[in-house]
């Protein structure tokens, strides 16, 4: 054999034995579980539902009271249901916000879609009042001109009870709720989305958007106040907004740790492609209404505001396999992905997961018929993962749409901003340390927060504070991942451990299937589904 031959066949051993040693690596790590990981509870894996624009009262401000009405689902609360911090006889009848001759009022299953409500940061904290809380009508009441319900305006008094939500309050009658759970800050969709995965809205970094006065429209003093697409996403909307956020998320203290999570989101496979490969994201569905939602909204995937866990392209993961795990998807994936991997008998140690539009529960695009298909259909399907019996789901909001709750929140983040800082008086929202990023007013709005697990207690309201860095906070503390720091909000954020019992030696909480479309009990316990995409 010549020295040319020799040489040739050594570089070919050396290449078939880098392939085959990676490849012996990646079976390796991939067949690591994440139910391997060493965790401070029994919990191995949480699945984040975050929904769309309910206030706490919107949904829960009569509960466990509901009128059944004939025709509509009929709900009856077990006798010994706790105490909740809900809407009085008196300030049903006799509210301070009846100046503009509306109190309180009822929602029926025919009224689910509605206009949506103003839920911007600054007239929220007018809503408010600095605690007074009548001003919801003046400053939150749709500002939609084609909205004419109610007079428009007044219809941000209007809230659902067990008749239409009414697979929410079974789920809260079977496992746990927070009462006294909050929005981080004031404010619409994008402020809580970053919320829920940062804690942290400073940091925004504004491309191409001003205002009248020529300033950064919905980002003031480097934090985000407003609705705007991530930079770098394919499929934000042309010729809107855009940002990018700097700084750390949960994402990357996962990461950081080899823990498999993504975000999994409605309609974020694309449709089809560019010549360049830029993604469209052209899927859609009807609501009840039967009006045509795109499924894929940009400003409600938060991960795609940074650029260590952004997937601008919406790159499809390489294998099932991969799901969860860092490659070219780089843990951002189509709602299908999640039920793809768990089909596969795999889940990722923490999952958000977010409905298409048109079942994401907000106001005008969605309702809570809708959305209620899809948390029921959800819910029963990963109660037959073989994973359930260490599993939480934590369901979630992002904002309050400005729909009226009578529950002033707690300051527990100054800010004293003269143009948009509004809730004690003039120009204010209390007065921000130095140096304290300005612009983060909160607690926002009430907003619900429910647990469904085996091991959530049951029947069960909690009133401990919290908030959505809550969410993280426990993500952090389950898996020992330490504090995103640079002032998150999860330093101060409260414990959802109340909301559980972990001093039994299994789980406590049975399972629960509902129907979707009514939202009571039916399905069987032995509920089997075959786990299809989610959009199909």
């Amino acid at each position: 054999m010549n020295r040319k031959s020799t040489l040739i066949m050594s570089l070919a051993l050396i290449t078939w034995l880098t392939l085959n040693c990676s490849f012996a690596s990646a079976i390796a790590a991939n067949s690591a579980s994440s139910s391997d990981t060493i965790t401070s509870t029994p919990i191995k894996h949480i699945v984040i539902i975050f929904q769309e624009n309910v206030s706490f009262d919107h949904y829960f401000g009569t509960y466990p009271n509901a009128t059944n009405p004939p025709g509509e689902p009929k709900f009856i609360a077990d006798s010994h249901t706790p105490s909740v911090n809900r809407i009085t006889p008196g300030l049903l009848s006799h509210n301070p916000n009846g100046n503009y001759s509306i109190n309180p009022f009822r929602l029926d299953r025919t009224q689910a879609i509605t206009c949506d409500m103003d839920h911007e940061y600054l007239a929220e904290q007018q809503a408010y009042h600095g605690g007074l809380l009548d001003k919801f009508v003046e400053f939150t009441g749709s500002t939609d001109p084609g909205c004419t319900t109610f007079s428009h305006k007044k219809l941000v008094m209007g809230y659902y009870d067990g008749n239409t939500v009414t697979a929410l309050w079974n789920y809260v009658q079977h496992f746990a709720m927070n009462d006294d759970s909050f929005g981080t800050t004031f404010g619409p969709s994008t402020p809580g989305a970053i919320n829920l995965v940062s804690g942290n809205t400073h940091g925004a970094m504004p491309i191409n958007q001003r205002d009248d006065e020529g300033k950064p429209w919905g980002i003031v003093n480097g934090t985000v106040i407003g609705d705007i697409d991530p930079k770098v996403d394919d499929c934000s909307r042309k010729g809107v907004a855009r940002m990018q956020m700097i700084g750390q998320n949960v994402g990357d203290l996962l990461s950081a740790k080899n823990l498999t999570w993504g975000w999994f989101q409605g309609g974020y496979r694309p449709t089809e492609r560019t010549s360049d490969g830029s993604a469209i994201c052209g899927s859609s569905h009807k609501n009840i209404n039967g009006t045509k939602e795109i499924d894929y909204v940009p400003h409600h995937e938060p991960f795609m505001y940074y650029n260590s866990t952004a997937n601008p392209h919406h790159l499809p993961p390489t294998s099932i396999a991969m799901i969860g795990r860092t490659d070219q998807a780089n843990h951002q994936y189509d709602l299908s992905d999640f039920w793809n991997l768990a089909q596969s008998g795999d889940l990722p140690a923490v999952s958000f997961l977010k409905a298409p539009k048109y079942q994401n529960g907000h106001a005008a695009n969605s309702d809570p018929i809708d959305e209620q298909n899809f948390l029921v259909n959800t819910i029963n399907r990963i109660q037959t993962l073989k994973q359930w019996n260490s599993t939480a789901i934590i369901i979630s909001y992002d904002d309050s749409d400005g729909w009226y709750d009578h529950v002033m929140p707690p300051i527990v983040s100054q800010s004293n901003d003269p143009k948009y800082d509004k809730l004690l008086g003039s120009d204010l929202c209390g007065h921000a340390p130095a140096g304290a990023y300005q612009d983060r007013c909160g607690y926002g709005p009430r907003l619900p927060l429910l647990v469904i697990s085996p091991y959530a207690k049951t029947n069960f309201v909690d009133h401990s504070l919290t908030d959505q860095t809550s969410i993280i906070r426990f993500i952090e503390d389950n898996w020992g991942l330490g504090r995103i720091g640079n002032q998150s909000f999860d330093s101060k954020a409260g414990s959802l451990m109340n909301m559980f019992d972990f001093s039994q030696s299994g789980p406590k909480a049975q399972k629960l299937f509902l129907d979707p479309s009514t939202g009571l009990h039916g399905m069987s316990e032995i509920y089997s589904i075959r786990l299809k995409p989610s959009n199909a």
